[in-house]
């Protein structure tokens, strides 16, 4: 099976108005989309679209709730022009711990039959219950085949109430045998803004170390939805300006 975890460190630092950075343990599922039944088959500590210690649920994905991931991302695939039939696509995501998980961000890695990555979808999700997917194509449209994959994007969707609507990402993925590196740059008015950067390394699809991540990193959702709310309040404190979420929000972009 291709299907795995991964674990490694999240990391943030804002520019601007002052310099804000923060690192936190971090662990995913990278499950290939087309293995979801074969992994709840094979794992006792994890259910798909049922009640477990661990659970994948189709429905927390997509802006309207999917039934089924793998068809869902194709289809997806399908409507911005590509031909996913025989693609491999990989979710990375965080998993549903105790019923509870905030995801605020997933991708999907999809390679064409070669095994080049030629697409990135990338799906946000805010502490306002929206959801948004953007779809990334390589600057080099053979990037992904050995170097990393890199793509720019234009900020549309409203996530933190402490940096304005506008701006565009820079985003880089590099993934190898090894791990899986992601980067995200924010810049505003041509000045950077906000880095992201998720380094992780390859765990074996097993309950031994979904065992050992659990143990490990104790309700690891519960614990990302609360230093959301512990980090939002430090920088309330330190007076970073607050962008209402009414006020600044565009509307969705079709898919």
């Amino acid at each position: 099976m291709r299907s795995h975890f991964l674990e490694g460190k999240v990391g943030h630092r804002r520019a601007r108005p002052f310099t804000y950075a923060l690192e936190h343990d971090v662990w995913y599922a990278a499950f290939d989309v087309d293995e979801l039944d074969e992994v709840d088959a094979r794992l006792r500590l994890m259910r798909r679209n049922r009640r477990s210690v661990a659970t994948f649920r189709d429905a927390d994905h997509f802006p309207e709730p999917a039934t089924d991931v793998a068809a869902e991302i194709r289809a997806h695939l399908r409507n911005e022009g590509e031909d996913p039939g025989r693609w491999r696509i990989t979710l990375v995501t965080n998993l549903r711990i105790l019923g509870y998980v905030f995801n605020p961000a997933s991708f999907f890695l999809c390679r064409d039959e070669r095994g080049t990555l030629r697409v990135v979808v990338i799906e946000v999700h805010n502490t306002f219950g929206g959801r948004h997917l953007y779809t990334l194509r390589p600057a080099d449209r053979e990037g992904g085949a050995g170097g990393a994959f890199t793509a720019t994007m234009a900020k549309d969707f409203f996530v933190s109430p402490f940096i304005s609507l506008d701006g565009r990402y820079a985003v880089h993925v590099r993934d190898e045998p090894g791990g899986l590196r992601l980067a995200i740059n924010l810049r505003q008015e041509g000045q950077p803004m906000l880095s992201t950067s998720v380094v992780l390394a390859r765990r074996a699809l097993s309950d031994r170390s979904l065992l050992r991540l659990l143990l490990r990193h104790p309700l690891v959702t519960h614990k990302t939805i609360g230093m959301i709310h512990w980090h939002a309040l430090r920088l309330w404190l330190k007076g970073a300006p607050f962008f209402r979420h009414g006020a600044h929000a565009r509307p969705e972009t079709a898919r």
